[in-house]
């Protein structure tokens, strides 16, 4: 992994996530096919008895937000009391994005859902959110794959930390739990000092698990997305590096930059 990345995280994530369903569909037995899912997590309150629901979005119109001539040209203007400044009134909630396995055979079932775990998945109500998801999804009886390639945020995979050996923790992981064994997960931990693993995704119990090249994902990322002419190595990432991987990263790139 490319600590530097997690600071162009939104395009990365649509990639990984487009790629991963297109690896993944030819290898597919009949009757499954790979899904994208958009949908961005919308809150409300109704008779005191909070509800909250998924919107899938068919288009998304945005526009650039600009407080008209209150700033022109690297000078402020002044304000008076009489003087109506436009603010936004909410933060919009991020599109988020996974890739479902469905069966086409039996009214379209979701097999296996597959998460590349974003910073909106792992911080306050976000996260509160996507583990009530989680639950859902593991009571439900769909196999859960789970891809956290972000330092930011709390611990988010369908296991809990402490069952983790400490030295097995590293900073980023893969977590896959299987519909018919819930009271275990398949754990694999991800170093920052090794290529990224080839995981097992599991389908319906009678196929055979297919097999998805995380490495190959994460370089065709880098590659398609122009990052190497984009990151400066010379400066920190967003989030700095613990000491060890700093220096651990610093020589590294002395060697192959």
């Amino acid at each position: 992994m490319d600590p530097w990345l997690e600071d162009y995280w939104g395009d990365v994530h649509a990639r990984l996530t487009t790629y991963t369903s297109d690896r993944l569909q030819p290898s597919l037995p009949s009757g499954l096919r790979a899904r994208i899912e958009e949908y961005v997590t919308v809150e409300s309150k109704l008779d005191d008895e909070e509800w909250r629901h998924h919107f899938v979005p068919d288009v998304v119109v945005t526009e650039p937000f600009r407080l008209s001539t209150l700033e022109q040209e690297g000078s402020i203007a002044l304000v008076t009391e009489t003087d109506a400044v436009l603010l936004p009134r909410i933060v919009e909630p991020p599109t988020l994005r996974r890739v479902q396995i469905i069966d086409t055979q039996n009214g379209n079932r979701v097999v296996t859902s597959i998460e590349f775990l974003s910073p909106a998945n792992k911080i306050g109500r976000g996260l509160a959110l996507y583990r009530k998801k989680q639950h859902e999804m593991i009571e439900g009886n769909v196999n859960l794959v789970e891809i956290d390639l972000v330092r930011m945020g709390d611990w988010a995979v369908a296991v809990e930390v402490g069952l983790v050996p400490v030295r097995l923790r590293g900073i980023y992981r893969t977590a896959v739990v299987r519909a018919l064994r819930k009271d275990q997960c398949e754990y694999y931990p991800i170093p920052l000092t090794a290529p990224l693993p080839k995981i097992k995704i599991p389908l319906r119990p009678s196929d055979a698990d297919v097999e998805l090249e995380l490495q190959a994902l994460l370089e065709a990322a880098y590659t398609n997305g122009g990052y190497a002419d984009d990151i400066d190595y010379n400066k920190s990432p967003l989030l700095p590096l613990p000491k060890v991987v700093a220096d651990w990263t610093s020589d590294w790139l002395k060697k192959n930059l």
